[in-house]
């Protein structure tokens, strides 16, 4: 049996109903109010019921429905899932200690599943990973910045750390906190990067130079996220600064929530990846093709949750996530590398127009 600990919302003190985040969630994932609930086990008229009575709570809709589009989250129900993510990241070190203790006492520790620390940039293929484990590895996945996560490795508080690297140039900020020799990269997967735009791209958005027009409104990811780090070394290569950039300073903490205040109009342009963009039906302008990479000490890998976690990367269900994404390519996926080989770009770089 497997134990776990789930925090809750509550909103004006009313606890929000357990089955509302999942919902949320699989709308995200599938953009259909149907599907999203045959995911959840759940009819659809009592979905529908459910959704009604939380936008009168709310005061505003969670999710938007349009005949022959399906359902799409509103900006207030994207940022409901990104908070709970970041609340669960937080809260997990500590509710894991508390489920370790309790399944001691329940089944002895011999019983208990190998364990796996990950520490990683945030990807919407990556967070799909701990379901995928089930009963075959305990894996405890805290999205943070791709320094923060390789200084987290570095200091002994992960077991994995995921990060990511344009694959047209180095990263001076990733590759000084690398250790080559004693870590080894594993290859979770290839994906594109570039600018977010609306649907038909309405403001002729055509690369970077654009993003200094006045009026112009773009949407950026937080400081030390490795999204941050390529927009930046975008923007040095091509002699611009973002303070020139009217809302550069506005940062959102998933490539989700870039995707989403554009679609909601509260922006006209952000940076991320091509599979958030796919996911809000918006327009895409690769930059920069990409590495998604995992690094971990070396002589971890014969360990029993390294293992493990090489055959979950290796399996078809994962190959399966990677193929439905946007942008995304198998290619390096669970390959283990030296650190030189794994930072080495095979593809030639792409560039945008008036890049």
């Amino acid at each position: 049996m497997k134990i776990e600990f789930e925090p809750s919302w509550k909103f004006r003190s009313a606890p929000v109903a357990p089955l509302l985040v999942p919902l949320l969630d699989a709308i995200q994932r599938s953009g259909s109010l149907a599907a999203a609930a045959r995911a959840v086990g759940y009819s659809y008229r009592h979905v529908w019921n459910l959704l009604g009575d939380w936008n009168r709570r709310m005061g505003q809709p969670l999710v938007e429905l349009e005949q022959g589009r399906g359902a799409r989250l509103t900006p207030l129900a994207v940022k409901l899932l990104e908070l709970d993510e970041r609340a669960r990241t937080r809260l997990a070190p500590h509710l894991a200690e508390l489920m370790r203790e309790f399944e001691h006492e329940l089944h002895g520790e011999a019983s208990a599943l190998p364990r796996l620390n990950l520490h990683a940039s945030h990807d919407l293929a990556l967070e799909r990973l701990p379901e995928l484990a089930e009963d075959t590895l305990a894996l405890e996945l805290q999205f943070h910045g791709s320094v923060e996560s390789l200084e987290a490795l570095a200091r002994g508080e992960c077991d994995l750390a995921g990060f990511h690297v344009a694959e047209q140039w180095q990263t001076p900020e990733i590759l000084q906190r690398l250790e080559p020799g004693s870590q080894k990269l594993i290859g979770l997967a290839l994906r594109d990067q570039g600018l977010i735009v609306a649907r038909g791209n309405p403001t002729g958005i055509q690369g970077l130079r654009d993003l200094l027009r006045p009026g112009l409104r773009f949407v950026n990811r937080q400081r030390g996220s490795g999204t941050r780090l390529v927009i930046d070394q975008l923007l040095a290569r091509a002699g611009m600064e973002g303070i020139g950039i009217t809302g550069y300073a506005r940062e959102e903490f998933t490539h989700v929530a870039v995707a989403a205040a554009v679609a909601s109009g509260k922006a006209d342009v952000g940076f991320g990846i091509r599979a958030a963009a796919a996911q809000q039906e918006l327009g895409f302008i690769p930059l920069v093709n990409e590495r998604y990479l995992l690094a971990c000490a070396a002589d971890r890998l014969e360990s029993p949750e390294l293992k493990k976690f090489l055959a979950l990367l290796r399996g078809k269900p994962f190959k399966a996530v990677l193929t439905a994404l946007a942008g995304y390519d198998n290619a390096i996926t669970g390959r283990v590398m030296e650190v030189e080989e794994g930072l080495a770009g095979p593809r030639p770089a792409r560039v945008a127009a008036r890049s």
